[in-house]
């Protein structure tokens, strides 16, 4: 499923224009991007959970030289599925 799959599933399940759907869409990522760039985390009981990952510095190996090359720490968004997301996959 593609984004604009996507909104077209959202406005046919809310009984929306695919209009409205796209805005509610962008506003929702929006507000997860503004939350994870505070190094907040997004709670959605039953769904899952938002929060950003911390990737230390470390060394690596460029794989066509075999030289060592420092890989540089970073910030990773990250999705934590719920309980009943898990439940709801797996019961069919």
């Amino acid at each position: 499923m593609n984004k604009s799959d996507l909104v077209a599933a959202i406005a046919a399940k809310a009984d929306m224009s695919k209009k409205d759907a796209e805005k509610a869409l962008k506003a929702f990522e929006s507000v997860i991007i503004e939350e994870l760039s505070s190094n907040g985390k997004v709670q959605l009981v039953g769904f899952g959970t938002f929060d950003v990952a911390e990737r230390a510095a470390r060394e690596g190996r460029n794989p066509q030289t075999g030289k060592a090359m420092p890989i540089p720490a970073s910030k990773a968004p990250r999705f934590k599925a719920g309980k009943a997301l898990k439940d709801a996959i797996n019961a069919k």
